[in-house]
């Protein structure tokens, strides 16, 4: 039987998409349906149907599933920001935890048993609500000009009115309404995407979870002559930004907690919200919040009495949900398995707060951004924590960390770092770059955690890695998002044999007979292990080139040309690496 747009069906959800949206089947004929249950007996509406599948509008429960839970937002299925609150929590974390598996087997092709012998059981949250620490208004205008502020409805920049969001710091409501209040008495107009006019575009506001400490910036459309602006970061300015700015710093003042408010210069029509001038008006420029470390493998995760302090600035990176980063954090430093003796690269690692977790730990942390004042930050929390084992880069991880290597390659350095005992990576939504996978796999770490927030692009980036030698043997989810079909995910990899069978040898090299291992290696055996592992194939001229430059020798007149004029070509940089790496293997070098 065909379906058509308009047409009304009844059916059972029997499972959910990974946007959490609900799926059944009526003669065979596939549903997508927005805001349904696992369990729902529905009457839904299609909205755009195709040929074996049609996507349709949810119009009425006939029978609630026992997982469907009453949502505590009125607005939650125009907002379309919390997919999942007419589900139970408990079932949302097993939805998580089978969004993760599913991902692995169906994406990463990897072996059901496999994979459900290495997960276990998700991190989930005692308080699902009001958990995030970072919030971004929009500020606009209703049908009758009323100044409103809230959040765009699905797929629109339409803004739903409510200052009361249930996944916001509870101080929130109290801050718009502020503002909101200031800016109808003063006659403060919104901004306007369409005309580009109106002075406030949004409202960002920051809470410390742990100090208790909030912050509140204005995003304003405001053109600034230059000797406005500060000369780098954020300045206090006592520049009348806003009508009557007076007004809204001592009314905003009196909220318990309130340490800063600023401003952000944003004259562009753009979609990005903050400009990259900050102005502080009132306070201090930046808030403070503190992570802990928690004990993973006992009940509860109690602190362990480590902790570290962090400054935040209106554009600092900063997980939204403080109290599971501490757990996503614990499980990354207790999956990273350091002793006090390790090299770590710290990839994608933000305003470094992975990488200090793991400074307590290691003997050295490199650190790799691509945003400078993120590196900036990172540096000054290393102080602020009295931290010195901990290096930072700027710039993209794949394009730093192959640089480094190849450098140190080509300087045949004895730098720790080129060899990592482990590599952590943290990347943003669209997973790791090649380079970067590469890299990593040509440096051969004992482990790599891979900390992940799209299990999709995850599953893609195992795979190359599993394929370049590596094993999965833990993989946890932690739910940094309640209500929301967004999870956090932890796998630990390492190589060949399983690590408790290993044995860990210490003893110096000169106390070796290194003469039998390069008498072994012979070119052909050299040629075999490059192409194996770096797919170049590299000739015996080349080798002995790289052979003399590290003092090895190939004999008087190896390979060299019988014509007293001829041109000997020079090995290129990347076989030369590849050739390095072989004789390094070989413990030739």
């Amino acid at each position: 039987m065909e379906y058509k747009k308009n047409d009304r069906v009844t059916l059972t959800i029997e499972d959910m998409g990974s946007d959490g949206e609900g799926i059944g089947k009526v003669d065979g004929f596939t549903l997508f349906i927005k805001d349904a249950v696992i369990g729902d007996q529905v009457e839904a509406k299609i909205i755009k149907s195709k040929k074996h599948y049609a996507y349709a509008r949810l119009e009425k429960v006939l029978q609630p599933s026992p997982f469907r839970v009453e949502p505590k937002c009125d607005y939650h299925r125009q907002c379309g920001g919390c997919q999942l609150q007419a589900l139970s929590y408990s079932e949302q974390l097993h939805f998580k935890e089978q969004k993760i598996r599913n991902n692995l087997i169906r994406i990463g092709g990897f072996d059901t048993e496999y994979i459900d012998k290495c997960m276990e059981p998700i991190i989930g949250m005692k308080e699902p609500f009001h958990y995030r620490n970072k919030a971004q208004y929009p500020i606009g205008t209703d049908r009758d000009g009323n100044v409103i502020t809230g959040f765009y409805a699905g797929r629109t920049h339409t803004i739903i009115a409510n200052t009361d969001c249930a996944l916001g710091a509870s101080e929130n409501q109290q801050i718009l309404e502020t503002i909101l209040s200031y800016m109808r008495k003063n006659k403060v107009t919104a901004y306007d995407e369409v005309t580009g006019k109106g002075l406030v575009r949004h409202v960002l506001i920051r809470k410390g979870f742990t100090s208790g400490q909030l912050m509140v910036c204005l995003v304003i459309n405001k053109k600034m002559t230059k000797m406005s602006y500060p000369i780098a970061g954020v300045q206090k300015n006592t520049n009348e930004f806003l009508p009557n700015q007076g007004e809204l710093l001592a009314a905003l003042a009196k909220i318990q907690g309130m340490t800063s408010v600023s401003v952000s210069i944003n004259a562009e029509k753009t979609n990005v919200i903050m400009g990259t001038m900050i102005h502080n008006l009132w306070g201090e420029s930046t808030i403070e919040d503190t992570i802990h470390v928690r004990d993973m493998q006992k009940e509860n995760y109690p602190y362990t009495g480590d902790a570290l302090t962090f400054k935040i600035s209106p554009l600092s990176f900063y997980q939204v949900n403080p109290v599971q980063t501490e757990k996503l954090y614990s499980l990354a430093l207790e999956y990273a398995g350091l002793t006090g003796k390790e090299t770590v690269w710290d990839l994608y690692c933000g305003i470094g707060t992975i990488s200090l977790f793991l400074a307590g730990k290691a003997k050295k942390v490199c650190g790799v951004e691509i945003i400078p004042q993120a590196i900036d930050d990172a540096r000054e929390n290393a102080k602020r924590n009295h931290i010195e084992n901990a290096e930072f880069f700027v710039g993209k991880a794949e394009e730093v960390l192959p640089e480094f290597y190849e450098k140190a390659m080509k300087e045949v350095s004895s730098d720790e770092m080129l060899h990592p005992d482990v590599i952590v990576v943290d990347p943003p939504r669209k997973g790791c770059d090649d380079a970067c996978l590469n890299t990593m796999l040509r440096m051969q770490p004992e482990r790599i955690v891979y900390v992940s927030c799209d299990s999709a692009t995850l599953a893609r980036d195992l795979k190359i890695l599993c394929d370049g030698g590596y094993e999965i043997r833990k993989v946890r989810g932690v739910d940094q998002f309640g209500m929301t079909v967004h999870v956090e995910t932890v796998v630990l990899l390492s190589k060949g044999e399983i690590d408790s069978k290993k044995v860990r040898v210490e003893f110096s090299l000169e106390d070796m007979d290194m003469s039998g291992f390069q008498k072994g290696a012979t070119y052909e055996q050299i040629k075999a292990y490059v192409l194996e592992h770096t797919g170049l194939k590299v000739s015996s001229l080349y080798i002995s080139q790289i052979k003399r430059k590290c003092g090895l020798d190939v004999g008087q007149n190896y390979n060299l040309s019988k014509k007293e004029d001829a041109k000997v070509p020079k090995c290129p940089p990347e076989k030369e690496a590849a050739i390095r790496d072989a004789l390094k293997y070989f413990q030739m070098i």
